[in-house]
């Protein structure tokens, strides 16, 4: 099936996967995790109901217990799996995709996520196979709202944010359910309804013209900040004063003055291999040991929690915390940098201003294309530029990434799409114009 990934289950509803297909999941779930309870939470799309009904129909036929989040985010459903001890939980959600998406998020004792390498491959054959005979005593489902204990835990990571001026965009998804309840009513909401059919824009705050209302809220508002949510708030992003787009990564390196400066904590921040020299420059100077590893929750998490890392973050808007076990939480990323925006207003700078302190290098962004000879291409840049330049630091854990001494670039396939990605960063623009036309001559034989 297309539809299983290597961080979750997500396709076309309907296409890629069906109620059928859940219905199966539901009915092996229960063997191949060895569990007789499980959490499930849902996001607000249109498939979702189905989905949540063919998965809890399959899941207590297999006589499973079933604790039903309802609507909530995917974050509160990490919280609780860890909270309490639940040996798994799903999450119904498509993330930041379009409305005609769904998926399945899993997650093990602890929040540890369930990738591919990790469980779904073997999920994926089993619903293939005929199905076990149903259980003779058939699981019940219990209602396990836990929305005011989540805001509670979300809630001592809130300060005073009088003064600020804030544009919020919820994308129609689920971080309206509680951002207001958390802000109150001062800050301009933009798209606060639930709306599985996302009628402003599609819930991907990566794509420009989904931050397009946002900025122009925060212009005619003169916000001091605005923020954006995906679909199901595990992912939140920035645009500064003037509207204008906070690449995700430059925060990871803002979040060190609240975990390094303020509260004094020493030890390792992940970052992963897209991540700007001038965030872990940055980090370095607040104390900070830096490690990077590989893009997508199904590694950070696990990574974080090897390192036993203070916090971590990713290009893609995904914030970790150890407080969180080491899982992303787009709320308590967003309370935290609030928090820092407010002491920095005080001290008379801007956004901006802040931002440039971190945002040190010229960086290209990440740059797509689609090449069927992943693998022969990312060979051939990394042929090319060794050739001509000794690298002074190479990884090669998730795709490449090749550091000389003014410049790098990282090079990976996609895991979810069919492209080749390239971001690269350099001392001065000319020289990243430089290199990213040098990239491409290389590349062009594969397009």
């Amino acid at each position: 099936m297309s539809a299983f990934k290597a961080y979750d289950i997500r396709g076309i509803f309907g296409i890629d996967f069906n109620e059928t297909d859940v219905y199966r999941m539901g009915r092996v779930i229960p063997s191949l995790f060895n569990i007789d309870k499980i959490l499930i939470g849902r996001d607000c799309r249109t498939s979702s109901p189905l989905i949540h009904k063919s998965l809890i129909a399959g899941l207590t036929e297999a006589g499973v217990t079933v604790y039903d989040a309802g609507l909530c985010t995917t974050p509160l459903v990490y919280w609780a799996t860890a909270e309490y001890n639940f040996p798994l939980s799903i999450m119904i959600t498509a993330s930041h995709n379009p409305a005609n998406y769904n998926g399945l998020k899993v997650s093990r004792t602890g929040a540890i996520p369930v990738g591919y390498d990790t469980g779904l491959k073997d999920l994926e054959e089993l619903i293939k196979k005929d199905l076990p005979a149903a259980n003779d005593k058939k699981g019940e489902v219990i209602i396990f709202d836990q929305s005011q204990p989540y805001l509670k835990f979300q809630r001592k990571y809130l300060s005073d944010l009088s003064g600020l001026n804030l544009s919020i965009d919820c994308s129609n998804g689920m971080a309206g359910l509680y951002i207001k309840e958390l802000l109150g009513n001062d800050p301009i909401y933009l798209n606060e309804q639930l709306d599985g059919n996302f009628p402003a824009h599609e819930p991907n705050p990566l794509e420009m013209e989904n931050v397009h209302q946002l900025a122009e809220s925060v212009k005619a508002n003169h916000s001091d900040l605005g923020i954006i949510f995906d679909g199901d708030a595990d992912r939140v992003m920035f645009t500064d004063e003037n509207g204008d787009f906070i690449r995700p990564d430059l925060m990871i390196g803002l979040l060190g003055h609240y975990f390094l400066e303020e509260k004094g904590l020493r030890g390792a921040v992940l970052q992963d291999i897209r991540t700007s020299k001038g965030v872990s420059n940055y980090l370095t100077n607040l104390g900070a040991e830096v490690h990077m590893w590989r893009v997508g929750r199904a590694y950070a998490a696990l990574k974080l929690r090897e390192i036993d890392g203070i916090f971590g973050g990713e290009l893609a808007g995904h914030y970790y915390f150890r407080d969180f076990s080491y899982s992303d939480s787009a709320i308590m990323a967003c309370l935290i940098i609030l928090k820092l925006i407010k002491r920095f207003k005080s001290e008379g700078l801007t956004v901006s201003q802040v931002i440039k302190r971190i945002d040190t290098f010229a960086n290209s962004g990440e740059i797509n294309y689609k090449i069927e000879k992943k693998t022969e291409a990312m060979n051939a840049l990394r042929d090319h530029f060794n050739t001509s330049e000794a690298p002074v630091a190479f990884f090669d854990f998730d795709g490449f990434r090749i550091e000389y001494n003014d410049w790098w670039f990282n090079v990976r396939p996609s895991n979810t799409e069919p492209y080749l990605r390239l971001i690269a960063e350099a001392k001065s623009k000319s020289l990243l114009d430089k290199k990213i036309a040098e990239a491409e001559s290389v590349l062009k034989r594969f397009i």
